[in-house]
């Protein structure tokens, strides 16, 4: 690895290459922004949520393949320890060495890659007063030269020394008390630390923001509702879309948007991807008009933070679809015209391509059982045709008349990572088929309140499964193969150059399933429901598949009837580490 690379030589030749400021010694400080970008190609490390910045969450290493997978065993188990278990949603990091994770309640490990022993452990310090939506989980870290930066469920981004733990800087992005909070991994891009925000469901406005990941000073922020300032290097840098033309009133102040799940950037166009969350409050009939940017998909000019497009897959929503899911850009030949693409398997149950140079609709596909708020997307418009019966109705003095709806608000797919292949061309799509039964309620907006006025009840739509799947082919829109689940799946997703797709389940289980095919050629029980997403790499001449393994997020807290059939799945909070013997 690099840092060894640099630590072999002697004391004078290092303090030469420290005089001459060497790039050798620039690269043994940690990754750079190169080191980031090419991460997709490199085999050695796992540098980025999403392992690449695109996180098509392919890697091409074989020696793990469908011929030989059946004989994966661990290597070892590093447990998270002590009394905070609940949902461990995490993707780990990777590097000289080292694997890094984040747990529950906003915690960051350090573990040795080799033995599993840990190095070290930061606990930041939560006040008592959080109100974290969806569990108290964390989904992975980003790595930078010799730090390694997470966000809090305070709605802050901490910067620690990778080698020691200690802090280095530590920013608040929003104020916790007003309903704010933070859980999605940071993409660094250009020496910038580029987050989002959580806290839809408490009225807050979306945001995306980019620091200087060495000082953690704010480089530019840009709210995702239309009528917010936007700033550069503390200067206004132009309101977000036009005041009052997609909402009425003062409702874009408390518009939410949040932008949760983090981004994806692609060097190709230099633009950042985000997914925005949904509009505030839940309630439609409260709110006329498209609600931009909520439930979108939005591009950003990195260097800026000026939306460059954007496209709404559910405008005006009443579902609580939200948008927020990954963009993931891709090349493709569609019709025989070779173009620069991206996907997006959105919660409202319709898989999208979108050209990513501009954002036009290309196709747009159904990938769950069944979707009875909409009958399809206008290819010519790019907007949903509304089946109106399948809107839940106005509330009186109590509340209007309920409907059932499919997907339910959990949605078609969640937040957990899909994965493109290189090698088959298809996606790879960890989907759910349930609806709920959902009314309105009357509701006003309070400072850190919950802003829904709504209510629902989860409810399954099939007897021999809910989570699926699926395999899709972008460049068709048909499902290729699926694999069913009885509980949720609510993990990411991993292929290799193996021909190989990994994911987990509720149920406790790590599985691998031929990419081709779907046949499921292995699996290994962990002890706990398995919501994280999986990498793999190279180390010592051996390839090595890690997980981590804790059953919570927000199906056991939200998901009512389909809770209830999974409540005896044991929490717990654990890293697995898997390889061939030898």
């Amino acid at each position: 690895m690099k840092g060894r690379m640099l630590r072999s030589l002697g004391g004078a030749a290092a303090l030469a290459l420290v005089v001459a400021g060497s790039p050798l010694l620039a690269q043994g400080a940690g990754p750079t922004d190169a080191d980031l970008m090419n991460d997709a190609a490199t085999t050695g490390d796992v540098l980025t949520y999403g392992m690449g910045p695109r996180a098509q969450r392919f890697s091409p290493l074989k020696q793990i393949d469908a011929g030989n997978v059946a004989k994966l065993v661990p290597a070892f188990a590093a447990s998270l320890g002590g009394e905070k278990q609940r949902g461990q949603e995490a993707q780990p990091i990777v590097y000289d060495g080292t694997i890094y994770v984040t747990g529950s309640y906003s915690r960051l490990f350090a573990f040795d890659a080799r033995t599993g022993e840990e190095k070290w452990q930061y606990d930041a310090r939560l006040p008592d007063a959080i109100m974290p939506c969806c569990d108290v989980v964390n989904r992975g870290a980003a790595i930078h030269g010799d730090k390694i930066i997470f966000a809090t469920l305070d709605a802050r981004v901490v910067a620690l020394n990778r080698e020691t733990g200690k802090v280095v800087w530590n920013k608040q992005i929003a104020d916790y008390k007003e309903g704010y909070s933070a859980t999605a991994a940071p993409i660094i891009v250009k020496g910038m630390v580029i987050t989002g925000n959580s806290g839809g469901e408490f009225g807050v406005v979306g945001a995306v923001e980019a620091r200087d990941v060495n000082t953690g000073e704010l480089i530019w922020h840009r709210p995702v509702i239309e009528g917010h300032m936007g700033t550069l290097r503390g200067k206004d840098n132009g309101v977000t879309g036009k005041t009052n033309a997609t909402w009425q009133g003062d409702l874009w102040k408390t518009g939410g948007g949040a932008t949760w799940l983090g981004g994806t950037y692609d060097p190709d166009t230099n633009l950042l991807f985000f997914g925005t969350g949904n509009p505030a409050p839940w309630n439609s009939h409260l709110r006329p008009g498209d609600n931009l940017y909520t439930s979108s998909t939005i591009a950003l000019d990195p260097d800026t933070g000026v939306i460059k497009w954007h496209y709404q897959t559910t405008p005006h929503d009443g579902w609580d679809f939200d948008g927020v899911n990954e963009f993931i850009p891709f090349d493709a030949t569609i019709n025989g015209k070779p173009m620069k693409l991206g996907a997006k398997a959105d919660r409202n149950g319709y898989f999208y391509v979108l050209d990513r140079t501009n954002g036009k609709l290309v196709s747009a596909s159904k990938f769950v059982m069944q979707t009875t708020w909409a009958d399809g997307i206008n290819l010519k418009t790019g907007r949903p045709n509304y089946i109106e019966a399948g809107r839940p109705g106005a509330p009186t003095t109590e509340k209007g008349k309920p409907v059932f709806a499919s997907p339910s608000f959990l949605g078609g797919k969640n937040w957990m990572p899909m994965a493109y292949s290189q090698d088959t061309g298809l996606f790879y799509v960890p989907s759910n088929d349930w609806g709920m039964d959902i009314w309105n309620e009357p509701i006003a907006y309070k400072k850190g309140a919950a802003y829904l006025g709504a209510g629902f009840t989860i409810k399954p739509i099939a007897e021999d499964h809910i989570g699926a799947l699926r395999a899709m082919d972008p460049r068709t829109g048909k499902i290729m193969w699926e694999y069913k689940n009885k509980a949720p799946l609510w993990g990411g997703v991993l292929t290799t150059g193996g021909n190989l797709v990994f994911t987990g389940t509720p149920e406790g289980y790590l599985k691998a399933f031929d990419a081709k095919t779907g046949q499921e050629l292995w699996k290994f029980q962990t002890g706990s429901g398995v919501v994280g997403s999986p990498v793999t790499w190279e180390q010592d001449g051996e390839q090595y598949v890690a997980v981590m393994s804790g059953w919570g997020g927000a199906v056991p807290l939200w998901g009512g009837e389909v809770a209830k059939s999974f409540k005896d799945i044991n929490q717990g909070g654990a890293l697995w580490v898997f390889k061939l013997p030898r």
